[in-house]
């Protein structure tokens, strides 16, 4: 039997289909992307900021076809195919593309090493304390677990914004943390709609490091219309959705 998450849209939609229908063309490096998924779109976002020619892909992980499991054996986006050969993972996807296109422009990550393992422990704090508590709020369905989830995503975006720069984390250039946050940022507006959260709680300069972010061309470029999203999230919104990151959530694991 079909899970409900599988009947999603098929395709990207607004400045998002804007930007596919661009990148059809044959090229080294392939794609493969869930235009619904935010880990997905700091890969999208990355080449887009960088420039790099991709040929691109749409994939519906929950369908599990054969051949996009050769590609990544969990079924998930995103993941590339660069000169025949496979990788997935979003945050190792998107060092991949600094490495590999190193005369592309800008660099996501500092040249400074001090500065760049700075970034990357910015990129844990992200991955293991905003994106779950940004998660947690979305399917928390008791005020008190909703209460709980706000507070902790307040904090955990507290204290990320206390390290920005200005305007973006590094300083004057648009870098990798950025990149990894800004998806979750550019959704914003569904908890703020569904589960009182508000920006302006967040204190030092959250709101308007989360507003140039989600303006930002490239988050633009990769995001589709808002109602073609809200249909997705609303079954997180009731907790029935059956994504790895819902299902780890419900079983209090850390995010795949």
């Amino acid at each position: 039997m079909a899970i409900p998450d599988e009947n999603l849209y098929p395709t990207a939609t607004g400045n998002a289909a804007e930007t596919v229908a661009e990148h059809q063309a044959k090229q080294d490096l392939v794609f493969y992307s869930g235009w619904f998924c935010p880990f997905n779109q700091r890969v999208w976002i990355s080449l887009e900021e960088k420039g790099i020619p991709y040929q691109y892909k749409e994939v519906n992980p929950y369908r599990k076809e054969k051949h996009f499991l050769d590609i990544n054996p969990k079924g998930l986006v995103p993941a590339i195919e660069y000169q025949g050969k496979a990788l997935y993972e979003s945050l190792i996807l998107c060092e991949f593309l600094e490495e590999a296109y190193p005369n592309h422009k800008p660099h996501l990550l500092p040249a400074d090493p001090f500065e760049r393992a700075h970034t990357r422990l910015w990129i844990d704090h992200t991955s293991k304390t905003i994106i779950p508590a940004w998660y947690r709020l979305l399917q928390a369905q008791s005020i008190g677990q909703q209460d709980a989830a706000r507070q902790e995503l307040y904090d955990a975006q507290r204290k990320l914004a206390q390290q920005v720069k200005g305007p973006y984390f590094t300083g004057k250039e648009f870098g990798l943390i950025d990149v990894v946050i800004a998806p979750w940022v550019a959704r914003e507006y569904i908890l703020a709609e569904h589960r009182g959260y508000d920006r302006a709680q967040v204190g030092d300069g959250w709101s308007e490091y989360a507003e140039r972010l989600a303006t930002r061309e490239s988050v633009s470029k990769t995001t589709s219309d808002e109602d073609k999203l809200q249909v997705i999230y609303d079954r997180y919104l009731r907790d029935e959705a059956q994504s790895d990151v819902a299902k780890a959530l419900r079983a209090g694991r850390a995010l795949p």
